[in-house]
């Protein structure tokens, strides 16, 4: 019977980062739910809700992960399907195309898989090598920074609504965010190549969701770090950092000559954040941009913070436009 069959197996490649000297690469391996990115049916969105966060994992399993020059990396999945490639490699850039993006390919090397795979079992997957151009890189935040989940609504009724009801293509970015995001990666040279880091408290589940609704849109590319769902359910210890904190230091250790522009909102916890972070690297965040939210009792107290923090430029903007102004006259972007 056909409902018994079990489905063909897939490598999902999460866009990542690495250096010329340091090759760095996740993904995770699924049986392919054959969730539709394009079917906008309000019975399909709740059902490929339901098979994103409903996976079926292949753990404990070989990969092979093959880089241009034909070099093999090999890794093994963990018990929720995921993997980390991680390795020192010179000259990585000589793989990689002008704008610093280096493609590699994922395959299952098991033979004693008896299953269906995707693809003739070969799976594209993409990192990141900032340019030497590159004067400062971006770490972003997606919630109600680009795009508008509702975070901070009671119950966070308006996170569930938006990500089940609403198809990614019809999802709006926050009004010139877009050009915005575009002027900071082109920098003050037009040329520069800055690096965009797409950061979010978001599972991993939405990935391909949140990569469309950036690519739909016309955003820069860029790597986009999520969390996953097992850390999300979680309890946490009083003194652990959010998984947003600990990526964004990660890149600044990668990245030790590259100072970032941080940019969040105003609804979480992204001012504490982003104020700990340049405690921690002094002299590195060259500013932060806050998008004001419309909670009240929240705005009074980060305007409270914003309007007497004098280590870095903090600001709290109301739209893309100020934004921009402040990153010309700071001699950002042109």
């Amino acid at each position: 019977m056909s409902w018994l069959k079990k489905d063909p197996l897939q490598i999902i490649a999460f866009q990542s980062y690495g250096t010329n000297s340091h090759f760095y690469a996740r993904g995770r391996a699924l049986e392919d739910e054959s969730i539709d990115l394009d079917d906008q049916h309000i019975w399909h969105l709740i059902v490929n809700t339901w098979k994103r966060f409903e996976t079926d994992e292949i753990k404990h399993v070989g990969l092979d992960l093959k880089l241009p020059n034909n070099k093999i990396i090999k890794v093994n999945t963990d018990e929720n399907g995921y993997f980390i490639a991680e390795e020192n490699i010179e000259n990585l850039k000589d793989l990689a195309n002008e704008e610093g993006w280096l493609s590699f390919e994922l395959s299952y090397n098991d033979v004693n898989i008896k299953r269906t795979i995707q693809n003739k079992n070969r799976f594209p997957g993409e990192l990141l090598i900032p340019s030497s151009k590159a004067q400062f890189g971006v770490a972003s935040d997606i919630d109600d920074t680009i795009l508008h989940t509702g975070v901070v609504s009671i119950l966070k009724w308006k996170v569930i609504y938006n990500s089940i009801f609403k198809h990614a293509k019809n999802r709006i970015p926050l009004e010139g965010s877009a050009e915005f995001y575009h002027k900071l990666h082109r920098g003050v040279s037009g040329k520069n190549s800055n690096p965009i880091f797409y950061v979010s408290h978001s599972p991993w589940n939405l990935y391909r969701y949140l990569e469309l609704f950036l690519r739909q849109n016309n955003f820069p590319k860029g790597p986009i770090l999520l969390r996953s769902l097992s850390n999300l359910l979680r309890k946490k210890s009083q003194d652990e950092k959010p998984q947003k904190q600990k990526e964004i230091i990660n890149l600044l250790k990668t990245y030790p000559h590259l100072p970032f522009i941080l940019i969040g909102d105003s609804g979480e916890h992204d001012p504490d954040i982003y104020m700990e972070i340049v405690e921690e690297f002094p002299g590195r965040i060259l500013a932060i941009y806050l998008r004001s939210v419309k909670h009240k009792k929240k705005m009074l107290r980060v305007k409270g913070i914003v309007d007497g923090y004098k280590v870095t430029p903090m600001l709290l903007v109301e739209n893309s436009e100020e934004a921009i102004e402040h990153a010309r006259q700071s001699g950002f972007i042109i």
